[in-house]
């Protein structure tokens, strides 16, 4: 049996002939009313527009993109507080992204410019080094990401980092924000295209609700042109069907239980709580803070930060609706005029998982 390799995998799911192929199953599945197909990843998003994806669904079948981006949602307040620290003489630790994304009145790039110490590294293992390198320093590793990137920071909090070292954390959870798209007024939401980075900790099972509570027929997919095509046509099939079903599209890297040690690492070192998301407003059960055992290392307790009257989106920005699918970016009056990549005025403008970013990169003006 061959093996193949993986840019040979990787190639075969960019198939010309087999995307042309799918696309006419997808035409003969379409039904005559519109639909409408939302994913939660910017990385979908990215793949979709990239390749031009849309180009090849019939009208009557849209895909939208929900709040897949965690820079995007990240909200003002904690940026806030990553800047209080930084100019209070905190060495902040987080994610290149993360630095250029509006807070209320200013960024952390901007702090940086003022003197604070903010610094970029690729992981929180880099901030650990740094906390162990330069111990008469007080660092804050600014911790954002959905389900992804919760383990590591679990595993570096059960690693028992150096005291000077303590986390501001900011991680969120992607099914309670699906959840609450399906109550967003006028967005009728026929399907649901799921995350393939988040289903491998996750697992398909997370998913188990919306069919089975909401009827929403849902599709774990994974990042390929050819992955979202085949997630399209599964979720066309089972509207043809009357059916309401949770499938998995890629399987060969999720699983229906996910990676159990990553959820066991998640349960030991956080807890969930109600939590505001960009744009959004307050998610019932949307995102994980330190629990008590581990208080020693939440920055919000040892700094005591109070950070008020924080405003997630300046006057004319329309990301809340961006980031649930409601309006696409250039219907955003300030897209490509005064919010630009250079000069970015709200948080989907700024990542490269942001559907501002991706569509301004593409040069979509309409």
């Amino acid at each position: 049996m061959k093996v193949m390799a993986p840019m040979e995998e990787q190639l075969r799911f960019r198939d010309p002939a087999l995307a042309k192929k799918v696309a006419d199953h997808i035409e003969s599945l379409a039904p005559s009313y519109t639909v409408k197909f939302c994913h939660v990843c910017g990385t979908h998003e990215w793949t979709i527009t990239h390749h031009g994806l849309r180009a090849l669904l019939p009208e009557t079948v849209e895909v939208i993109a929900g709040p897949g981006c965690p820079v995007c949602i990240l909200p003002a307040a904690d940026i806030d507080e990553a800047i209080f620290l930084a100019l209070e003489g905190v060495t902040v630790a987080t994610y290149g992204d993360v630095i250029r994304v509006p807070a209320s009145k200013t960024s952390l790039q901007e702090a940086k410019a003022s003197g604070g110490d903010v610094r970029i590294v690729y992981g929180v293992e880099d901030a650990v080094k740094m906390a162990k390198k330069e111990p008469n320093r007080d660092f804050v590793f600014f911790a954002i990401g959905f389900e992804t990137t919760a383990p590591s920071t679990a595993v570096e909090v059960l690693n028992k980092p150096p005291e000077n070292l303590s986390f501001l954390v900011s991680h969120r959870l992607i099914p309670p924000a699906m959840e609450l798209l399906l109550g967003v007024e006028g967005l009728q939401i026929n399907g649901f295209i799921a995350p393939g980075h988040v289903s491998t900790i996750i697992g398909v099972k997370a998913y188990e609700m919306f069919p089975k509570v909401y009827h929403m027929p849902t599709v774990v997919a994974g990042f390929e042109p050819l992955d979202v095509l085949f997630a399209i046509s599964m979720l066309l099939k089972q509207i043809r069907d009357g059916e309401a079903l949770l499938e998995n599209e890629y399987p060969h890297c999720v699983k229906w239980d996910g990676n159990v040690k990553a959820q066991q690492l998640i349960e030991k070192v956080f807890k969930v709580v109600d939590e505001r998301w960009r744009g959004l407003g307050t998610i019932p059960s949307s995102a994980l803070v330190l629990r008590e055992e581990f208080v020693s290392y939440d920055a919000r307790k040892k700094y005591d930060i109070k950070i008020e009257g924080s405003r997630d989106l300046l006057p004319g920005c329309l990301c809340h609706l961006v980031i649930v699918g409601k309006i696409n970016p250039p219907e955003c009056p300030l897209f490509m005029k005064a919010c630009t990549p250079q000069t970015p005025k709200g948080a989907c403008m700024v990542s490269n998982e942001g559907t501002c970013r991706i569509w301004a990169k593409h040069k979509i003006t309409e």
